[in-house]
């Protein structure tokens, strides 16, 4: 919130930059309102209805995928900025960032969309539950693709852009000497190792307990380690807002 009130009081959302670090903090604020409801079902059943069981899964969502794509959109912006500085003075104008931000917001929306449709609540012995019910004859592959795809939009794509876009950026700053450029990189560098240090480990954990067969985890004492393993890391990715 602090975030948001320096970037439209403050800075007045002047340049690019400005545009995508507000959309970024919108997006964490977004997924910390769903973690108190998270919190409390992790203690006891779920006790807030099923509108809500579908909302939140999709808040939780849309907050994980706008969040990777905010910080594409700011590794982007700084190799414009740094990499092709003559064309970025065209292209990194408000009007732009505003546009991208939007479409960024869309495609987050669609993503999560299957959050929205396939979480749903049950009544189990111990009380009401908050789960995704896959359609049974296509639970496996449904739970196999989501997984991927989180994964991969989640993490690999957003690593490949990111490695190879400040690849570049070094490459440049190591020929020019420019303070102001050195201290903006390492703001969106520093976000950008903060989220994979706290999400990756959770999307390891996800991606070998829908394929368990592939990775030869199938005892029972293998799952229970990874049962705990997911808790574990899924809490420790929910610090990175």
């Amino acid at each position: 919130m602090l975030v948001v009130l320096i970037l439209v009081k403050y800075k007045r959302l002047k340049s690019m930059t400005d545009i995508y670090l507000l959309n970024l903090a919108i997006s964490d604020l977004l997924f910390v309102f769903s973690l108190p409801f998270w919190a409390y079902y992790a203690v006891h059943d779920w006790i807030f209805g099923e509108a809500l069981c579908r909302i939140l899964s999709g808040v939780y969502l849309l907050g994980f995928y706008s969040g990777i794509f905010f910080i594409i959109l700011l590794t982007l912006d700084r190799y414009l900025a740094i990499v092709h500085a003559v064309f970025a003075l065209k292209a990194r104008t408000v009007t732009y960032g505003v546009l991208a931000s939007v479409v960024t917001w869309a495609v987050a929306v669609l993503i999560s969309l299957p959050g929205v449709v396939f979480h749903k609540t049950q009544k189990e012995s111990s009380g009401y539950t908050c789960n995704a019910h896959y359609p049974s004859e296509q639970r496996n592959a449904w739970k196999k693709f989501l997984t991927l795809k989180m994964n991969i939009l989640g993490l690999l794509i957003p690593m490949l852009i990111m490695i190879c876009s400040y690849t570049r950026i070094i490459k440049t700053l190591l020929q020019c000497r420019n303070e102001k450029k050195h201290k903006a990189v390492r703001l969106i560098f520093i976000i950008m190792i903060t989220y994979f240090f706290f999400w990756a480990p959770y999307n390891i954990c996800i991606l070998l307990r829908d394929f368990q067969g592939a990775f030869s985890i199938s005892t029972c004492e293998g799952n229970g380690q990874l049962h705990k393993a997911i808790q574990v890391t899924e809490t420790i990715s929910m610090i990175h807002c």
